[in-house]
Order: structure tokens, then sequence, then C-alpha cells
């Protein structure tokens, strides 16, 4: 038996938990690699120019975007391959899908790059139609 003393004053709870809205617009610092040897110069250009939206085909796996396709270098596919969270996944159609904390195996697209490891939490927050910038850093 340990004696504890009198019992603590517990604090009032707050009505409301402060909780950050969505993000208005995201910025997401990317660096390239593993895979950016499949894709033109332009699409990396591209990439780093144009603005894309989230899609609303977006789920906990990965945020869909829309916007300018990237162009490949080659139409092959590759082996499957381990992820890591952000990494930057160009399917078929060409539209970067950043994968989230539920993401897969890469399902043979290639990665193109990985967004900083703070970037995912904002981009799963993100609604449909919200604006995205990926910018090298």
């Amino acid at each position: 038996v340990l004696p504890l003393g009198a019992p603590a004053h517990q604090p009032a709870l707050p009505d409301a938990a402060p909780w950050p809205a969505p993000p208005t617009e995201l910025t997401l610092p990317l660096r390239l690699g593993p895979r950016t040897d499949w894709f033109t110069p332009t699409a990396l250009r591209t990439l780093t120019s144009a603005t894309y939206r989230v899609s609303q085909h977006s789920n906990r796996i990965g945020l869909r975007t829309e916007g300018p396709p990237l162009e490949r270098v080659s139409a092959g596919e590759l082996p499957s391959e381990g992820m890591v969270l952000g990494a930057v996944q160009v399917p078929p159609d060409g539209r970067p899908v950043v994968f989230l904390h539920d993401h897969p195996t890469t399902g043979g697209y290639p990665v193109i790059g990985v967004v900083a490891e703070t970037a995912p939490a904002a981009a799963a927050q993100a609604a449909a139609g919200t604006p995205i910038r990926f910018t090298l850093g």
C-alpha cells in the first residue's frame, strides 16, 4: 500500500478541443526518386510547375490528383515494390497519387518522388478540389 495524498483538483475540460481546419491549399515538398528516369524532362517540369487538385476519389490509402498527366519515357511496368509513406506513384493515367498511411505496394507503377514526412498529415485532411503544388525540397 502506497500513500498517494489528497486527490488533485481536476482541470475543467474544454467545450471543444482546438483542431486545425482542413488546408485551403497544399504545398507538398518533394524529393525526386527512385524512378524519375521513367519520366520525361517535361513531366518533371509539369509536376513542379502545374497546380493539381485533390480528386474526389481520394481516400485513406492515397490522395489522388486531378491535373495535367505526367508523360513517361516507357509504357512498361515494374515488379511490385514496397513504398514509404508519402511516395508519389504515377499510374497509367499519368496523374500523381500521394500514398498515405494505409498505402499498399506500388502495383507496378513508378514512384516519381516522395513528399516530406510532415506533408501526409495535411494531405489526409484535404477536401476534394483543394489546390496542390509540388515543390522540390
